[in-house]
């Protein structure tokens, strides 16, 4: 009867180490589902990162258009006046005070035009909250990056505890999920949470 004994004894342990396999798949297939969330999430806020940034490129290169135009006018006026002083005709004082005054104007409103929002006060408030968009998205990014890495170690891990039947990797790799959602909490919640810390 040893033998028997020894069969069912056997038989648990096989039972045993199926009923943890089916445990350390589930974990595994939970793990990849996070994962993909983590990807997802990531590719997203890169994209919109990426968007914001050439968006904010765009508002300072018109800025600069802006402000180059705008040199130009007042530099034109400036000379302009100075040459006034030495025009006695009164016609074409009077039109030379008109070209002045047009290209002032018209100065004026490459610095400032609320009404199109295209000055450059306007233009350099808008690139700022690109940047700022932009900013928010990659921090975004970064917590999604390093979730997907703590992720994917942690389905690896929770593999290897199959195949060696060491436990404790699986319960690791059960760590490094959690790390891993909780980071994607983060960088969907508050992105600059944490911010300051030099690994993110």
């Amino acid at each position: 009867m040893p033998g028997a004994h020894e069969h069912v004894e056997h038989a648990e342990e096989a039972e045993h180490i199926a009923g943890s396999n089916k445990k350390i798949a589930l974990l595994i297939s939970v793990l990849a589902l996070f994962l993909a969330f983590a990807e997802t999430l990531g590719k997203s806020a890169q994209t919109e990162g990426l968007r914001a940034n050439i968006e904010a490129a765009n508002f300072w290169a018109f800025y600069q258009a802006k402000h180059m135009r705008e040199t130009t006018l007042r530099t034109a006026a400036e000379a302009m006046e100075l040459d006034l002083a030495d025009t006695s005709d009164p016609d074409v004082k009077s039109a030379k005070q008109k070209r002045i005054a047009g290209w002032q104007k018209t100065a004026d409103r490459y610095q400032s035009d609320p009404e199109k929002q295209e000055g450059r006060k306007e233009l350099e408030e808008k690139a700022r909250e690109k940047e700022k968009e932009r900013d928010v998205a990659f921090a975004e990014y970064h917590h999604y990056e390093i979730a997907s890495a703590a992720l994917q170690i942690g389905i690896v891990l929770a593999s290897a505890s199959v195949i060696t039947s060491m436990i404790v990797l699986a319960w690791l790799g059960g760590g490094l999920g959690i790390v891993g959602v909780a980071l994607m909490t983060v960088g969907y919640y508050a992105p600059d949470a944490l911010h300051g810390l030099h690994f993110i």
